[in-house]
Order: C-alpha cells, then sequence, then structure tokens
C-alpha cells in the first residue's frame, strides 16, 4: 500500500530529520519478571524525575522522597533500573511525559503498555502475533499452560527451565491484564481489546515517526495489538487533531501538524490550556 507523506497542516512545518528517539529492543531478556507494566509507579516517575539527578544519588531520593510510596529501597531500586530503560533511554519522550503527567488512567496505561513493548520483544511478540492469532479461534483465551509453550517456542528448546517458563507466562497474563488485552479473573482469561485513548495514540504515533521499528506507521505491532487495524484505525486517525489523515483509493494523506514529538506536547499544552 503506498504512502504518500504530504506537509504539515499547519505550523511548525519543518522536520527535524537529525531526530531519532531510538530502537525497538531486539534481545529477549527476563526484566518482565521483575516489573511488570507498572503504570501508577511510570506515573509517579514521570512526575518526579529530574534529569540532574541519577545513580545512588536518585536512588538514596527516590526513596526518601517516596516516589513509588512505601516501597523498599530494594524495590526503588529496581523499579528505577527497570525505568532507566523503558524511558531514560528515550531522553525527548521521558521529557514529554515529565511535561504531561497524564491524569486519565486510560491514557498512562496506554503508554506504559507501548513502551513496555518497545523495550521488551517477548511481551511485543506476544501482545501482537500470538494473542491477534488466539483472537481468530472460536474461544479467544488464554491460560498458563498455553502461553508457557509459546514462550518455549520463541526463545529455543531448553534455553531457560521450566520454572522459567512458567513464570514468564504468568508474567505476561498479568501485564495483558493490566493493559487491558484480557480479563483479569485467574485461570482461563478471556482476549478483550483495551479502550485507547485519542492522546495516547498521538503521542504514540509521534514517538514512532522518529524511532526504528518494525513495520509501518500504519501496520505495526503496537496498533494492531490494542486492535487498531485498517478501517478501525483510518476512524481513529481522522479525529485526531494533529495528525491529517484522508484515504484517497490507493492513496493515503498523511500530515503532520507538528515537526516532531517535544513540539506536539508543545503546541497541544497550548492548544489545551495546559488541560492535558
Amino acid at each position: 500500500m503506498p504512502l504518500l507523506a504530504l506537509p504539515s497542516i499547519s505550523r511548525d512545518i519543518a522536520v527535524d530529520s537529525y531526530i531519532h528517539y531510538g530502537a525497538e529492543i531486539v534481545q529477549f531478556h527476563t526484566r518482565l519478571l521483575r516489573v511488570s507494566l507498572a503504570a501508577e509507579e511510570s506515573h509517579s516517575y514521570w512526575q518526579h524525575y529530574r534529569a540532574e539527578i541519577s545513580g545512588d544519588l536518585q536512588e538514596q531520593i527516590a526513596f526518601e522522597e517516596r516516589w513509588f510510596g512505601s516501597k523498599s529501597m530494594e524495590r526503588t531500586r529496581l523499579l528505577l533500573k527497570e525505568f532507566a530503560q523503558r524511558y531514560n533511554a528515550y531522553p525527548d519522550a521521558l521529557a514529554v511525559l515529565h511535561q504531561w503527567q497524564p491524569r486519565d488512567p486510560i491514557a498512562r496505561r496506554n503508554l506504559c503498555h507501548w513502551h513496555l513493548q518497545f523495550v521488551d520483544p517477548i511481551y511485543r511478540a506476544f501482545t501482537d502475533t500470538y494473542l491477534v492469532q488466539r483472537r481468530s479461534l472460536a474461544e479467544p483465551t488464554i491460560n498458563r499452560d498455553t502461553v508457557g509453550r509459546w514462550v518455549s517456542q520463541q526463545i529455543g528448546k531448553n534455553r531457560w527451565s521450566p520454572a522459567t517458563l512458567s513464570r514468564m507466562a504468568t508474567g505476561l497474563i498479568a501485564v495483558a491484564a493490566a493493559s487491558g488485552l484480557c480479563t483479569t479473573k485467574a485461570g482461563e482469561r478471556m482476549l478483550i481489546y483495551p479502550q485507547v485513548s485519542d492522546i495516547a495514540l498521538e503521542y504514540w504515533l509521534y514517538f514512532l515517526r522518529h524511532a526504528t521499528f518494525s513495520g509501518t506507521l500504519l501496520d505495526n505491532p503496537y496498533l494492531r495489538s490494542v486492535g487498531l487495524t485498517e478501517g478501525f484505525l483510518e476512524t481513529r486517525l481522522q479525529r485526531l487533531s494533529s495528525i491529517s489523515f484522508r484515504r484517497m483509493g490507493d492513496l493515503i494523506d498523511f500530515g503532520w501538524k507538528y515537526s516532531n514529538l517535544a513540539s506536539w506536547a508543545v503546541g497541544r499544552f497550548q492548544d489545551e490550556d495546559k488541560a492535558l
């Protein structure tokens, strides 16, 4: 499907071509076993983050100022280490999240889901390929045994112990439930699609615009995982205020109101009178 990129639909026409927000993580890891979706902890981190502090000083300040409530120093240290992977590795995005601090829990959940997908290839494949396949079944459900077998197929035979495979399956299901991708009742989980905030969708499209990822802006694991494909995605794009989208037969008009994510945040805060 051809993609025709048109000029921006209003101010801030020049695109900063040197901007690059980074690339998807492709190496398998097990960090999800230690820190799940952590939507509320992420929100607190966005609120408290200060670029001028890091390392041991950040750990001490985060613990003393109770960034994560009554969490122990060990847990605080673990959360900071994980958030460095999910957010600090993309400083422009983190700066926007710090400025924005979204109050809407749906938007926060969307953002945490997509950022976790970006840095975790197992979660990305699980929420895209595997869950999409399961949704085609007469009874679209998942459980720990079926997910465990899928994980084993992904990482290679005998690479992880049965105990680790079981823990990873449990962790993936828990994160999917927290992201709104399946029911929260233990046992057999029914697959569902989450609500998606318009403003979170705008944020993510502006992030992907200057990132390296699998797929295209209109067809990728992030949007597919939340059910935004084909007609569903086009309907949502047409109502976004900072993106221009029109289809004319096989041609697609895709325009940007802002040149990059930082400009989007400034413009949106001004346009909404800081009501975000």
